[in-house]
């Protein structure tokens, strides 16, 4: 055997280290096309996310037709990496292969209670009304919309009566009243690790039966003030409540 020649030890690392580039290569390219990527990271990482998939797809054939061919002669010359060899393409391979076979899940309620979702987490209102003037109309708000008016002006008072159209999905603390729900949505600024939830009360009429946790709603209605441990709140009392698919993209800016 020539001192070009690999051997079959070296053969195998190297198609080990071509299957793990080839399987993250499929994994992102899946998440890409079956729309995952909505509920793991931001919309601005979508395309680079996508041609790095590609790239890496590409990259685990090309080189599967090299060592076929018999162009590269030891696994050394595919690898680098801080990490041992067989260990960093072992964990490499594992993560990709586990993500194939697990399919992420969409945060629930229960990540939006472990993230801090509670009526004490909406904004705590002033004690004197001021006067405001909104310049987007009240409408034409999405859930986030509302929540970050209020960090900019906590007073209920000034939303007084306005229109609201909003969707999100039902949170029930513990401390709300039984025709009382949050509706909730997440806020991602990179990816789900750093998502956090924002909520709005709901006054509504029926049971908690009706509206089960997690249930994804569209609420129409107008905001009035109700006073939750002794703070005075913005609720939105709801007119109309219909029950929404799941969004293709469940976070928002």
């Amino acid at each position: 055997m020539s001192a070009n020649t690999p051997n079959r030890s070296s053969l195998r690392k190297s198609w080990l280290d071509i299957t793990a580039v080839t399987a993250w290569g499929i994994l992102l390219l899946k998440y890409a096309i079956d729309g995952t990527l909505y509920i793991l990271v931001h919309p601005s990482y979508y395309l680079l996310i996508t041609v790095t998939g590609g790239c890496l797809l590409s990259i685990g054939i090309l080189q599967s037709w090299r060592l076929y061919r018999g162009k590269i002669a030891t696994a050394q010359e595919l690898h680098l990496s801080l990490l041992p060899q067989g260990v960093a393409t072992m964990l490499l391979l594992g993560t990709a292969v586990t993500g194939l076979i697990i399919t992420p899940k969409l945060f629930t309620s229960q990540a939006a209670f472990q993230r801090g979702a509670s009526t004490e987490s909406v904004t705590v209102t002033r004690n004197q009304t001021q006067a405001f003037r909104a310049s987007v109309k009240p409408e034409s708000k999405t859930l986030v919309d509302w929540v970050r008016t209020l960090n900019n002006y906590p007073e209920p008072d000034a939303y007084l009566g306005q229109k609201a159209n909003i969707n999100g999905f039902v949170l029930y603390p513990k401390n709300l009243p039984d025709n009382y729900f949050m509706l909730s949505r997440f806020i991602i600024t990179c990816c789900a690790a750093d998502a956090y939830p924002v909520s709005l009360p709901i006054k509504f009429t029926g049971t908690r039966q009706t509206y089960p946790q997690d249930s994804w709603l569209q609420i129409k209605g107008k905001a009035i003030v109700e006073t939750f441990a002794g703070s005075r709140q913005l609720v939105i009392e709801a007119s109309e409540v219909k029950p929404i698919p799941v969004p293709k993209n469940p976070y928002q800016e």
